[in-house]
């Protein structure tokens, strides 16, 4: 999170009620707060990437179907059974398609991420989210300013 926010005086406001600090709850419970939710938001792009590196990866496998038939049209057997047998269909990690790869990870540390960041908000926060964007909106804003509403 920003030092510029650390170091600055700043009230404990935020937009509505859903995102407000409970009572008790101290500036470094917040911001550690804040940044786990970070961290998470960057493991759901983690994520993400997974999932474009199965789409990818499996996309290429379908396309050497073609590069096989291509290469046996232009007399090239050799090379056409080269590529049909080492490379189409191959693990990409030992004994791992690219979808066993998302299904672990969604299994194993996303969903465990997952767990411990809703916890500690429970834990913490009494579940609420953003609670530390929430406040930090409320010292940016321009009351009364369009484009500047607390909430919808």
């Amino acid at each position: 999170m920003s030092t510029e926010w650390k170091n600055e005086r700043h009230s404990q406001a935020a937009v509505d009620g859903a995102h407000s600090r409970p009572a008790g709850i101290d500036d470094r419970t917040v911001e550690a707060l804040g940044e786990l939710s970070k961290a998470l938001e960057t493991i759901h792009r983690v994520r993400g990437h997974l999932y474009s590196a199965h789409q990818l990866v499996g996309g290429a496998d379908l396309t050497l179907d073609r590069v096989v038939k291509l290469l046996r049209e232009a007399g090239h057997d050799e090379v056409a059974d080269r590529v049909e047998h080492e490379l189409l269909g191959r693990n990409v990690l030992p004994g791992r398609w690219t979808f066993q790869i998302v299904e672990e990870f969604d299994d194993g540390y996303y969903a465990a991420f997952q767990e411990i960041e809703r916890d500690a908000r429970e834990k913490l926060a009494g579940g609420r989210r953003h609670i530390y964007e929430a406040e930090m909106k409320e010292r940016r804003r321009t009351h009364g300013m369009p484009g500047h509403e607390a909430t919808p």
